[in-house]
């Protein structure tokens, strides 16, 4: 039986990224780079013959979805449950705003606590369930899939913490996801394990598994 594969794939670039403002579910839409940076990597992810493209229905993901979508013919699921953290009232502001009106808690989320983002906002653990939730309803009991998940940074640090059984205070260890840029995870008997991550190339094999320098 052939092993899943998920790819996470991180939305292009948006005005708001490179002003370091919290995005969250604000609708923020791709800018000239980031509509490039999505094309550029949809040739890629192409070649790895995906056969499900699902997405937050937040704009700057569908949009960098639907890139993928007109190469391959593959119609792209919209799930909200993939957007990215709700912020409350982080978003449209900072890093720097933030730290300055909100400073404990913001340093507090920072330091990878559950505690909800902006006051009113989310929990990691939440966003967690229900990204988590939203892969496994698209993967059902199907094999052989290379399936596209087209998300937001936070939202895909959440996924890759949470489906690679961390320890919720160890999610930081795992870098962020550059715009257009994807981690791969591969199911495997016991467990899912991570192929690739900020990678913007096709993986290439790991060879010398068994020889001691790669954990199997």
């Amino acid at each position: 039986m052939a092993a899943n594969r998920v790819v996470l794939w991180r939305h292009g670039q948006t005005d708001w990224n490179v002003a370091n403002r919290f995005q969250g579910h604000s609708d923020i839409e791709l800018n000239e780079v980031g509509r490039f940076q999505a094309r550029h990597a949809a040739q890629i992810l192409a070649g790895m013959k995906p056969t499900m493209i699902i997405s937050s229905d937040l704009g700057r993901a569908r949009d960098t979805a639907q890139t993928l979508a007109d190469l391959t013919g593959l119609t792209v699921g919209i799930d909200e449950n993939l957007r990215e953290t709700n912020g409350g009232l982080w978003e449209g502001k900072t890093g720097a705003e933030n730290r300055a009106e909100d400073f404990q808690n913001f340093i507090r989320w920072i330091d990878g606590e559950d505690n909800p983002a902006g006051t009113t906002g989310e929990r990691r653990s939440e966003v967690a369930d229900r990204a988590v939730n939203a892969i496994k309803n698209a993967l059902g009991d199907k094999t052989d899939q290379l399936l596209v998940v087209t998300t937001h940074g936070g939202t895909a640090r959440c996924i890759l913490g949470s489906m690679l059984q961390l320890p919720m205070s160890h999610w930081g260890v795992i870098g962020g996801l550059s715009n257009a840029s994807w981690s791969i995870l591969q199911r495997n008997p016991r467990q899912w394990n991570l192929v690739e991550h900020n990678a913007a190339s096709i993986p290439e094999p790991v060879y010398g598994a068994e020889s001691g320098e790669t954990p199997v």
